[in-house]
């Protein structure tokens, strides 16, 4: 299995699936798309309206991880449920620290 982030010069990119309107914030596990791509699946309470379900990630993700809301941007799939999340700072550091947090996380297919 590949590792479902990659360090980039800014930071750490990686795939993520969103499930709002779940009944808690969490990690669900990876997901693994027919390609063989891993994302991580993350679930939040907020519904998918004006911006509440990303807004809810991105603090989500900010407090799980230890970082400032601002180290943590959505680049892609503003409006989808597939986004690519970049993690601002030292690459290696915000790996060690995503792969610590996903350590042991089912992978379903």
């Amino acid at each position: 299995m590949s590792e479902p982030y990659e360090v980039i010069p800014e930071g750490v990119r990686f795939a993520l699936r969103l499930t709002p309107r779940a009944n808690r914030d969490g990690l669900d596990g990876l997901v693994a798309d027919a390609e063989g791509r891993v994302a991580l699946q993350v679930r939040v309470a907020a519904p998918p309206v004006e911006g509440a379900a990303n807004a809810a990630l991105i603090a989500y993700l900010a407090k799980a991880l230890k970082l400032r809301r601002s180290d943590v941007r959505i680049v892609s799939g503003e409006t989808a449920r597939l986004k690519i999340v970049v993690l601002s700072g030292e690459g290696p550091a915000l790996a060690a620290r995503l792969a610590a947090w996903t350590k042991g996380a089912a992978l379903r297919r």
